[in-house]
Order: C-alpha cells, then structure tokens, then sequence
C-alpha cells in the first residue's frame, strides 16, 4: 500500500477467506491478482464467483490474473487450477460481461516463466 501513498486511505481493504466473506457492503472494483487459481475445489470456485455477484455493485469490474493453460502446474509448492480466456469467461458468466483478456509471460527471479491470463469483467447492470 505504500505505492499508493495518500491514496492508500481511500482503500477497502479486505483480509479474508474468499469462500466464506459475507460482503456488509458493495465495492467498485475487484482485483485478484493470483488467488482465484489456488481454488482447486469446484465449491470453492462457486463460492468465489457468489462473493462477487454479491459484493461487486451493477457496473462495476473485476479483474482476475490466474495461471494459463500453458502455466506451471503448481505455486510456491501448491496445486493450482490452469484457465483459458474461454473457460475463465464461461465461469463468471452469470452476473458479469468479459471485457478483455490479455496473456503476460512473467519472468520470475528464479529465471522461469509464468504463463499468466488476466480478464477484467464488467457487472451486468441488473
């Protein structure tokens, strides 16, 4: 939050467990930038994607980055859940519009690469 320096004041930030949040409020904006794929269990997934129909007002977006298809097939050890463009938008169809995906190769510090898939999702109106 530091980069954020004053800014960082007008942030709701949530510290939670995902798939038991209950929202006492709506928000803008939802940026995950890799959880949503250490979900391997598909209740945990719809779990998730409840959370954001209830906390993401009607217009606002959520951007999601997860591991691609073409990613590692584990994270700091642990089993993660690889999606394409296609099967990351067919999850959040119910309540939300895909507005871009982009795919970004990381270079880690330990000289490998990390196939990446971000999607940024619109909340549908009603």
């Amino acid at each position: 939050s530091t980069w954020l320096g004053e800014c960082a004041s007008h942030v709701e930030w949530v510290v939670a467990d995902v798939t038991k949040w209950s929202p006492a409020q709506t928000f803008d904006i939802w940026h995950d930038r890799a959880a949503f794929h250490f979900l391997t269990d598909p209740a945990d997934r719809l779990a998730y994607v409840a959370r954001l129909r209830q906390a993401i007002r009607p217009g606002g977006h959520v951007i999601i980055g997860t591991f691609a298809i073409d990613g590692p097939e584990k994270c700091s050890g642990l089993p993660i859940k690889k999606y394409s463009e296609e099967n990351l938008t067919a999850i959040l169809q119910n309540g939300f519009n895909k507005l871009r995906c982009i795919t970004e190769d990381h270079q880690t510090p330990f000289n490998t690469t990390q196939n990446f898939l971000f999607c940024s999702f619109k909340r549908h109106l009603n």
